[in-house]
C-alpha cells in the first residue's frame, strides 16, 4: 500500500488527461477576442491547489479515497507549501491506514503554518486515534483556543473523545456538552455523550440518548455497535438482535462488525 501511495504521488506529477468531449470542428477566435475570453483555469499555483484541495476533502467525504488521494496530491505538486492540502492528505493516508505517512503529511502542514486551528485539531485528532492522547490534546487545546477558529465545537468534541479514550469520563462529558452548546443536534456529540453515560454505567440514559438520536438520523457503525453493547448490558436480547442485525447487513466490513465477530462487548 505504501509503495501504491508513493508511486501515485509521483506518477501525478507526470501525466494528465481530459474527460471532456472536443468539437471535431472549432471556430478560430477572432484577435480581438482571444484575450477577452476568461481562462480555462486559474493561472496561479495557490488557486490551483485550494480547488484540488476542497475536491480532495469533497471525494473524502463521499469514501472514495483513492481519487481523494490523488486530487491532495496534485495540490501538493501544484503548491509544495500549501498546509492545509497535506492537513487533508493525512487524513486521506490515516484512512488507507499508512500512519507514519499520515503523521509526516499533518507535520509538515504543521511546518507550514504552525498556527492554524483546523490542522491542529486534524492533527490531535489523528494522534487521538493511535493511542497519542497527550499529544492530542496539546494540539486539539491550541485549536479549542484560537479565536480565530471558525468551528471550536469540532475540537471540544475532539478533546471529549479524547479524554474518554483515557477513562476521564467526567472531564470529557464537559467537553462533550461544551461542543453541543456551540452546536446544538450535533448527531456526533450526541453519540459521544451516550457512549460516555454507557461506560460511566448510566444504561437506560446511554439507551434513551441513542434512540433520541436514531429517531432523527440513520445509524452509523459506530451507533450500532454502542447499541449492540448497551442491550446486551440491560440483557435485552431481542433489541440486541435488532442492532447485531443491522450492523452485520448495513457495515458487514467496518471495525465495529469485527468487534462483534470477537463476541466480547468491549
Amino acid at each position: 500500500m505504501r509503495r501504491a501511495f508513493l508511486c501515485l504521488v509521483v506518477c501525478l506529477g507526470l501525466a494528465a488527461c481530459s474527460s471532456g468531449s472536443v468539437s471535431p470542428v472549432a471556430k478560430k477566435p477572432a484577435e480581438d477576442e482571444v484575450d477577452s475570453r476568461p481562462p480555462t483555469k486559474p493561472r496561479d499555483p495557490r488557486t490551483r491547489a485550494k480547488l484540488h484541495t476542497e475536491l480532495g476533502a469533497m471525494y473524502l467525504q463521499a469514501g472514495n479515497l483513492t481519487v481523494a488521494l490523488e486530487e491532495l496530491s496534485i495540490a501538493i505538486l501544484t503548491d509544495p507549501d500549501y498546509a492545509t492540502a497535506y492537513s487533508m492528505r493525512g487524513l486521506a493516508a490515516y484512512r488507507i491506514r499508512e500512519l507514519q505517512l499520515a503523521d509526516q503529511d499533518f507535520r509538515r502542514a504543521l511546518s507550514i503554518d504552525g498556527k492554524d486551528p483546523e490542522i491542529n485539531n486534524n492533527y490531535g485528532w489523528f494522534l487521538c486515534q493511535v493511542g497519542r492522547e497527550k499529544e492530542a490534546l496539546g494540539h486539539i487545546q491550541a485549536a479549542m483556543t484560537n479565536p480565530l477558529y471558525k468551528t471550536p465545537e469540532k475540537a471540544y468534541l475532539n478533546a471529549g473523545s479524547c479524554y474518554a479514550r483515557i477513562g476521564d469520563l467526567a472531564t470529557a462529558e464537559g467537553y462533550v456538552q461544551q461542543s453541543l452548546r456551540i452546536l446544538p443536534g450535533n448527531p456526533q456529540a450526541l453519540l459521544e455523550l451516550a457512549n460516555i453515560n454507557y461506560r460511566k454505567g448510566d444504561l437506560e440514559l446511554a439507551r434513551q440518548e441513542l434512540g433520541d438520536l436514531l429517531r432523527h438520523n440513520e445509524p452509523n457503525a459506530e451507533a450500532l455497535w454502542l447499541g449492540v453493547r448497551i442491550e446486551r448490558a440491560l440483557g435485552n436480547r431481542s433489541a440486541e438482535a435488532r442492532y447485531t442485525s443491522q450492523l452485520r447487513r448495513k457495515f458487514p466490513l467496518s471495525p465495529e462488525a469485527q468487534e462483534l465477530l470477537k463476541g466480547k462487548p468491549e
